[in-house]
């Protein structure tokens, strides 16, 4: 419920900066982001957290995952709706691109007029993680494609680099007529759908899951690269992270913490507990503790964090999907203790929000304020709570909690009762369209 796009690593997250990429070449209002529900509100609160307002309609919302092809179809289709004949930027919110770069795609304008086209970083190492393009005849300031490569094993990479392969960044430059032509020939099953169809959002089901790599660039002939030499990374890894940000004296990257460390080098350190991370004698490790997890491994194996979650979606372990910190609509909360028939709370309310009204049928709940104004609905009635105080909400009662100030609200809440999960809420009204 938190994927890596939206992680502040050091500073802003990797969707911010993407945002941020793009307005170098675009107007807010020309930005569209395609995206699931649960990410929703993760979208319009990380933008409007570097003073921008996306409108929400630009927000287009996949009801299922399809892959890349029917998710920048969903995009080029609205556009062409609002804007007509558009050349459209296609952009992935979890890579690493310097913001210089975007001057290579404004002016690469004229070349996505004839052609689909795609953008090759080059390379700086045989990277096995990263699939290959192989750029031939120039053309303008591009070159024709004359294939496309999986991600390679170490001898084929090698050789990929030796014969001038391009790693596939997954970046384009649509012209939507282009685009669409070459759809509906290749995807006619999902043209089909966005020629006809009076409800994408319903359709979505019909689509087939695949890439636009496999269902229209490896197929068509109307396709270009652009080489960007330029730094670049979809951190993909614990191990690209260590690539990626700068590191002290030692070789170590310490992100988000306080380190005391001793002869340690070469280590990826990340913390989100508050607490002092001290390694000594250690060397080449990552070591990443957040509230619910702790993870120390080999800079090396740190892929095999992929069995790892394979194990807890096994044992049907919810914290594989949540983390201790929830992000919600209105703010968040953040889990302090639990137990079968007990839940304590620390709740943030973003000023001006405010909660649903619900009723829960199984716990009751206890709020002291702890920073901030709370405005209070308890059936029919309502009042304002201050630091230090408190009220109590029975099992059964319909109530709502409101931030009414311009200062984030912040409370402990204590649940008592036989059931204390998240899924005993009955929403009345909600501001965010929740059922």
């Amino acid at each position: 419920m938190y994927p890596k796009q939206f992680l502040k690593l050091n500073g802003n997250s990797l969707f911010q900066d993407t945002v941020l990429r793009c307005l170098e070449i675009s107007k807010i209002t020309e930005i569209f982001v395609v995206t699931n529900k649960s990410q929703k509100f993760f979208v319009i609160r990380q933008i409007e957290e570097m003073g921008h307002k996306i409108p929400v309609d630009n927000i287009l919302l996949e009801p299922v995952g399809r892959n890349t092809l029917p998710a920048i179809s969903f995009g080029m289709h609205e556009i062409k709706q609002r804007f007509g004949k558009s050349t459209v930027g296609v952009f992935s919110s979890d890579h690493i691109l310097e913001k210089k770069s975007m001057d290579i795609f404004k002016n690469a304008e004229k070349l996505a007029s004839d052609y689909l086209l795609t953008f090759g970083i080059v390379p700086t190492s045989p990277h096995v993680g990263y699939g290959y393009i192989k750029p031939t005849n120039p053309v303008e300031n591009g070159f024709i494609v004359s294939d496309f490569k999986e991600k390679p094993d170490a001898c084929t990479a090698e050789m990929y680099l030796e014969e001038g392969y391009l790693w596939n960044s997954g970046m384009f430059l649509l012209d939507t007529d282009i685009f669409f032509e070459e759809l509906s020939i290749f995807a006619p099953e999902i043209y089909a759908i966005f020629d006809n169809s009076k409800n994408i959002w319903e359709s979505f089901d019909e689509m087939p899951s695949i890439s636009i790599d496999h269902g229209i660039m490896e197929k068509s002939n109307r396709v270009a690269v652009i080489k960007l030499d330029k730094k670049w990374s979809d951190l993909g890894s614990y191990k690209a992270i260590y690539e990626e940000f700068d590191k002290d004296e030692n070789n170590n990257i310490i992100l988000n913490c306080d380190d005391a460390l001793i002869d340690s080098s070469g280590n990826l350190i990340h913390s989100k507990t508050g607490k002092i991370v001290s390694l000594i004698d250690v060397n080449n490790m990552v070591v990443v503790d957040t509230l619910d997890a702790l993870l120390v491994c080999p800079r090396e194996s740190s892929q095999k964090v992929q069995g790892v979650v394979s194990s807890l979606n096994e044992k049907d372990d919810e914290r594989v999907k949540l983390h201790q910190k929830v992000y919600r609509p209105w703010g968040s909360y953040t889990v302090l203790e639990s137990s079968e028939r007990h839940k304590i709370k620390n709740i943030v309310v973003l000023p001006e929000k405010k909660l649903s009204l619900q009723l829960h049928h199984h716990r009751s709940e206890h709020w002291v304020v702890v920073t901030g104004m709370a405005h209070v609905q308890v059936d029919e009635d309502q009042y304002f709570l201050r630091q230090g105080e408190s009220t109590f909400i029975q099992a059964g009662v319909k109530h709502r909690l409101s931030n009414p100030g311009k200062l984030s609200l912040e409370i402990i809440e204590v649940q008592l009762g036989d059931y204390v999960e998240e899924d005993d809420i009955v929403r009345f009204e909600d501001e965010y369209g929740r059922k």
